[in-house]
């Protein structure tokens, strides 16, 4: 089950239905199930808080994934910055909907078993990202 919380943010997530249906394309598609994921849309500084206490990190990011998964299920917590977001939408040219649309798949590939520590494996993420997003404009 898939279920979206918001902590320190104005923003309201209005696509669950459609992103539910989306990410369970995901999931089967990667050969997994879903099982219970927390999305979790924040701002700058809540993620900044999860990223002292739990990673030791001392910066800002989009997304922080914390992975819960058993065997083919997919479990875990999707901490998302809205702010982040938002900026990187501007940055990279984009739509605000695609940016978050790319961010949460690569929270829902880091729980699948994709990294993104080299090289090879970010463009092996960006590749999946890619292919997920263009599945999801067909929904």
């Amino acid at each position: 089950m898939i279920s979206y919380y918001f902590e320190d943010t104005d923003f309201l997530f209005r696509k669950k239905t459609l992103n539910n249906k989306w990410l369970k394309l995901v999931a089967e598609s990667e050969i997994r199930r879903i099982g219970d994921i927390s999305i979790i849309f924040c701002s700058d500084n809540y993620i900044l808080d999860v990223n002292q206490q739990y990673l030791q990190h001392d910066y800002f990011t989009d997304i922080i994934t914390f992975d819960y998964c058993e065997g083919d299920r997919l479990s875990g917590d999707l901490f998302i910055s809205v702010d982040s977001v938002r900026e990187n939408a501007v940055e990279y040219g984009t739509e605000f909907d695609d940016e978050l649309n790319r961010v949460i798949a690569h929270g829902i590939l880091h729980l699948i078993g994709y990294d993104d520590h080299s090289e090879d494996d970010i463009a092996e993420m960006r590749s999946k990202e890619n292919y997920y997003l263009s599945l999801r404009e067909l929904l």
